[in-house]
């Protein structure tokens, strides 16, 4: 049950105790039991709506920088991260295989504000040895939801 109720909450972390446990064929009790179990666990980790940004006046800039890092003896990567994961601006952090060693998704209320922050905080922390910063320029789907269908008339979106 926990690996379909994980995917029907991620689907849709809104439906009721009672429609899962419809779903499911369990109980509401035991939806409630099990959430509960999860989220102490960790393994349900938050709750969050998706939101298309690109729909709002003054929305908000996102960049995914890479990060070249020499990690630290005895700690690996995980210092650094747990550094960066502290900042305001950063919405996702990962360690990744290949070219680089950290992908960081950052956001801010103009390109400047996105750039000032790479170069001032995380171009100079220790261990970082170079950085590279790629600007979102339009999200086309997020966390597995179509950001297509927030299009109310259907012609895409238009850039000028």
């Amino acid at each position: 049950m926990k690996d379909e109720l994980l995917k029907l909450l991620s689907e849709n972390a809104r439906r009721s105790d009672k429609d899962l446990a419809t779903m499911l064929g369990v109980t509401e009790d035991e939806i409630k039991a099990e959430i509960k179990s999860l989220e102490k666990q960790g393994i349900i980790a938050g709750y969050k709506a998706v939101i298309n940004w690109d729909m709002m006046d003054g929305s908000l800039v996102s960049a995914i920088v890479e990060l070249k890092v020499i990690p630290k003896a005895g700690l690996g990567f995980e210092d650094i991260a747990e550094r960066i994961v502290n900042y305001s601006q950063v919405e996702s952090v990962y360690l990744m295989s290949g070219g680089y060693d950290l992908n960081v998704v950052v956001k801010g209320k103009t390109l400047q504000d996105v750039a000032r922050f790479v170069a001032s905080e995380l171009a100079t922390m220790e261990s970082v040895t170079s950085t590279t910063t790629h600007f979102v320029m339009c999200r086309y789907k997020e966390l597995d939801t179509n950001l297509f269908s927030s299009n109310k008339d259907g012609r895409g979106l238009l850039f000028i």
